[in-house]
């Protein structure tokens, strides 16, 4: 079971890709105002309150940083560092875990630096120490006056990581279907929520309730401090969003300069940010069908029937494995993230359409973070386990199934596996969630700019305006890109580039609901 909020490393690639082609103009354009100079920032509540000076002024051992068994080391000048915090802001003084740090040095000259540009690629699960120096190119001109700076949340590969359940079991569990059917179907989809649930308790221990957004929110203030900055300057995709505007409600005057890109909807609850998704991939999928020359409408109905037949018999592939349709639909997804994946996606669906599985599969186990080895990343267990402690929401079965024909009405491919996965992801979860939405109210942060895709299928462009409007009054800055793909940023869109860039580089200030075309 997977859900697909996250921004994947495959999108991301494809997203460098796209951003590599096309150069920025100068974003210092006279089109709003400009924010406080960061240089200029007045340090009240820099210190997070109550946090011993153990914790507030340590000293980072940066190092050059080593490879892992999932990626080599990235070379160059890229340092990381452990930064200790508490496992539990409530008791300060007490036990404390290692967060992974990774970070670049501005590359011009000293003079013109800003600070620390801290950087999180979404999930919630993403690994930031992984994602950073990838992502390093398509940043390279806000890399000359910032240091480039990432890392593991709590949970999260390098940073306490979870694993919830064995590379085996992960396999197994791709038999079990996530849009029951009957009555053993959904005894046995929510037995394996329950299962997943349980492992993830005996992995993580007493961290299963110390993984929240909130908790992460408050490592990024102490991060900024022990880093030595002023003002909180942040750059959040996709999940990172949110964790960017829960970080503005919580230290409001320590924000600097935030850029929110690909954004979730803050006034979502569980149900509703199922039903945000099933429109926004519904949307994706309908414009890569008429990109086809299709009707959107009877291409959508192919695709769904392909899927039934599949539910009713999986396909088989060269590798030996099947292709449930849960794999199937996962491996529609992945090319959704990014224009430049749909002619992957035309030749997986017409092969599929004459029985052979293998091209879905390998989109899927790319989603899933399966290597060819048959070894599976932990970036869904960590999404999981942050997820579930963030959403206090837990659909029935019985609730849920009163909601499909609305799920499904969106979207005839999408909805009822999203639908049902309101049920099946938190099911039976261990620990109780701690809110229905996140709070995100900011007056009297700095402005912050919150920019949407009209083509984004993970996190549809309304969130953005709702992002804006929850900040508050001439907080939150909306910017519309009329794109396709998960993010805006680096997608190929100078206007977007160098509204970021001049917002990031210079302070200034775009005019709320500016579109760039």
């Amino acid at each position: 079971m997977t859900r697909f909020i996250r921004w994947t490393a495959a999108a991301a690639t494809a997203l460098l890709v796209a951003g590599c082609g096309g150069g920025s103009s100068d974003g210092g354009e006279d089109e709003g105002k400009n924010s406080d100079s960061p240089s200029a920032a007045a340090p009240s509540s820099t210190t997070p309150s109550g946090l011993p000076a153990s914790l507030t002024s340590q000293k980072l051992d940066w190092r050059s940083c080593k490879g892992t068994s999932d990626s080599p080391a990235p070379g160059g000048d890229w340092q990381c560092a452990t930064l200790k915090v508490p496992l539990d802001y409530a008791k300060p003084t007490g036990e404390t875990i290692g967060l992974a740090l990774i970070r670049s040095k501005a590359s011009g000259d000293q003079g013109d630096r800003i600070g620390s540009l801290l950087f999180n690629f979404g999930g919630p699960g993403g690994s930031g120490v992984s994602s950073m120096p990838s992502y390093e190119s398509a940043v390279g001109r806000l890399h000359a006056r910032y240091d480039l700076v990432s890392w593991d949340p709590r949970g999260v590969a390098a940073s306490e990581g979870v694993r919830c359940r064995s590379d085996k079991d992960i396999q197994a569990a791709e038999s079990v279907d996530a849009t029951p059917d009957d009555a053993a179907e959904e005894a046995a989809f929510l037995k394996d929520a329950t299962d997943f649930g349980k492992g993830c308790e005996k992995a993580a221990g007493k961290l299963l309730s110390h993984v929240s957004t909130t908790d992460t929110a408050r490592d990024m203030d102490l991060m900024r401090q022990v880093l030595g900055d002023q003002k909180m300057h942040y750059f959040g995709i996709s999940y990172g969003t949110e964790l960017g505007g829960v970080y503005a409600h919580l230290f409001p005057k320590n924000v600097g300069r935030l850029v929110l890109d690909a954004v979730v909807d803050p006034s979502a609850d569980t149900v509703g940010h199922a039903k945000n998704q099933t429109l926004g991939f519904q949307r994706a999928l309908d414009n890569y069908l008429k990109s086809t020359g299709q009707n959107p409408k009877q291409g959508s109905q192919k695709i769904a029937n392909l899927l039934k037949r599949i539910d009713s018999k999986p396909l088989p592939t060269s590798s030996g494995r099947d292709l449930t349709q849960t794999l199937a639909l996962t491996g529609i997804v992945l090319p959704l993230y990014s224009e430049q994946g749909w002619p992957t996606l035309t030749s997986a669906l017409s092969a599929a359409e004459d029985g052979d599985g293998s091209e879905l599969l390998s989109l899927a186990d790319g989603y899933n973070d399966r290597d060819s080895s048959g070894n599976y990343g932990t970036t869904t267990h960590s999404q999981r386990v942050i997820s579930c402690l963030d959403d206090k929401q837990r659909p029935t079965p019985e609730e849920t199934k009163k909601l499909l024909t609305e799920f499904e009405k969106i979207s005839p491919v999408f909805g009822a596996f999203l639908g049902w996965d309101t049920a099946g992801w938190c099911h039976d979860w261990p620990v109780a969630g701690q809110y229905d939405n996140p709070e995100v109210s900011a007056p009297g942060a700095e402005p912050i700019l919150v920019v949407g895709n009209t083509g984004d299928p993970a996190t549809p462009y309304e969130g953005a305006r709702k992002m804006a409007d929850e900040l508050g009054k001439d907080v939150g800055v909306e910017l519309t890109w009329k794109g396709e793909g998960h993010g805006a940023y680096g997608s190929g869109s100078d206007c977007v580039d160098s509204t970021v860039d001049g917002y990031l580089l210079n302070g200034t200030v775009p005019k709320d609901g500016k579109v760039c075309s």
